[in-house]
């Protein structure tokens, strides 16, 4: 697997989300970052770090960059989108409160799963992300619930950053996140596009 040279990550782009870990919608997105050295392929495990008590899955549509785009206008926004990918945004929920900003929590190795990437449909909106643990549905949402639309996403990301060929946007996780526990498998779908399964175990 070749590696992005970046991955954003977008925060509460889901309003349900928001909602049950008791946040305020953003009104413009809220961005962060995972480095690349998180990312895993499927089949490969999740790792729970020593440091963390809660460890959490979140199920997202992730959409890959096919040329360099700086500055896009939100009418060529997908001009510049190679293919859509499914995404698990693993976070250390606990870290994630402590420490008032993100890195850590999402930046382990491991925390970013990513499946198959293949090229994007037509219509966006009806993109499906669904995530199981242990073959259970624990999310299901549509790109079209997004509080911020894919396009808006390039467009806003691409006025901060260049993005180029490879880089990845995590467009952010429905309600329904939990816990995962070592023996766990945990899969992010997007129906007809690309998956990835992977098993949980501790760190050694």
């Amino acid at each position: 697997m070749s590696l992005p040279s970046k991955i954003i990550c977008v925060g509460r782009n889901y309003a349900d989300h928001a909602k049950e870990l008791g946040n305020e919608v953003p009104k413009a997105p809220l961005i962060f970052m995972k480095p690349p050295s998180s990312v895993i392929a499927s089949g490969e495990a999740i790792v729970l770090p020593r440091v963390s008590e809660r460890v959490e899955f979140e199920g997202e549509i992730g959409v890959v960059i096919g040329t360099r785009a700086y500055r896009v206008n939100e009418a060529d926004a997908m001009k510049c989108v190679r293919g859509i990918v499914a995404v698990n945004d693993v976070t250390a929920r606990d870290l994630q409160k402590t420490d008032g900003q993100w890195t850590r929590a999402k930046g382990f190795d491991t925390f970013c799963p990513l499946g198959s990437e293949r090229p994007h449909p037509g219509d966006l909106e009806a993109l499906v992300v669904i995530t199981r643990v242990n073959g259970i549905e624990r999310q299901r949402a549509t790109a079209a619930q997004m509080v911020f639309s894919i396009p808006r996403l390039v467009t806003y990301i691409s006025a901060i950053m260049t993005l180029v060929p490879g880089d990845v946007i995590a467009t952010g996780t429905p309600a329904g996140v939990g816990p995962l526990v070592p023996g766990d498998v945990v899969e992010v779908e997007v129906p007809g596009i690309s998956r990835v399964t992977n098993p949980v175990r501790p760190e050694n």
